[in-house]
């Protein structure tokens, strides 16, 4: 599609799906190189509390790595979404990741519709739970900025807008996803679920993301074999008038996200792999 008949196009749509197309795309992700196999120094201090209660170590993700995706909405390239994992910081006593995600709408939306959507969230490395949560959303006219503090150990979250009791080891909407990735699917069956509790906005919400299978797919970054994830959110949630949400992960140790398609009203909303850097090692899920 030429630039003139782009312009025509978006002109002719209504700026309300113009609007949920960016919007979505926000929300979805929350549902991240210089050179391959680096390691991290992760400091630990010592604790009263468990505060690894999966037991499991991290060799998804490390300092450096950088996730480029494109957001498409059928021939159109609306957007595009910056996943970076940018530094350790000690929160609380405890070494955690810095985690960014950022979401911008391309020129040919902005005119419509302009989206400059910052995510933050600070992931401790033993434990992979979040100590801090920030959102800063410029859509449009609107503007909203957000943040939360995690006491896991006295379970409360001190917010913008207050404070409010929390379960144990809670999760803010990007830390869940970082979460997900270190899991082991090997011997998982189709229709299993891992149940989790995310915190968003005054509330913590069940979270429930069921595992549906493999399937190898192609994007721009590549041709990759990939694990396939639907989070479920119950009433309430973050996304539950956004529409069926379906993601793939590279099918290995790192599994980086590939694909996340989201279903709405007005169609199919996908988020592709474009490029990649900085992964903490190889990905033999790749297969061209």
């Amino acid at each position: 599609m030429s630039n003139m008949e782009c312009s025509s196009f978006l002109r002719n749509m209504p700026q309300y799906n113009c609007r949920i197309i960016i919007r979505t795309l926000a929300l979805v992700l929350v549902l991240q190189q210089h050179a391959f196999c680096q390691t991290d120094t992760v400091r630990v201090l010592p604790d009263t509390m468990n505060l690894n209660p999966s037991g499991i170590a991290n060799t998804a993700f490390g300092i450096g790595e950088k996730l480029v995706f494109d957001i498409g909405y059928g021939f159109i390239t609306a957007g595009e979404a910056f996943m970076s994992v940018t530094d350790t910081m000690i929160m609380q006593g405890r070494s955690t990741y810095k985690v960014l995600f950022e979401v911008n709408s391309l020129p040919a939306f902005s005119w419509i519709y302009r989206v400059r959507d910052r995510y933050e969230t600070y992931i401790d490395a033993e434990g992979i739970f979040p100590w801090r949560f920030e959102q800063h959303i410029r859509e449009g006219g609107y503007k909203r900025d957000f943040t939360a503090d995690f006491d896991q150990r006295n379970h409360i979250a001190r917010t913008s807008e207050g404070n409010y009791r929390i379960p144990e080891f809670v999760h803010d909407i990007m830390s869940a996803f970082y979460y997900m990735r270190t899991q082991n699917y090997d011997n998982r069956r189709p229709g299993e679920r891992f149940h989790l509790k995310n915190f968003y906005k005054d509330s913590a919400y069940a979270l429930d993301v069921k595992y549906l299978g493999r399937q190898e797919i192609e994007v721009e970054a590549g041709t990759f074999k990939c694990i396939i994830l639907e989070p479920l959110v119950k009433e309430g949630g973050l996304f539950k008038s956004e529409g069926r949400i379906i993601v793939w992960l590279s099918d290995d140790e790192r599994k980086i996200p590939v694909k996340v398609s989201t279903q709405v009203v007005i169609g199919t909303i996908d988020v592709e792999l474009r490029e990649y850097s900085g992964l903490r090692g190889p990905i033999p899920a790749k297969v061209k």
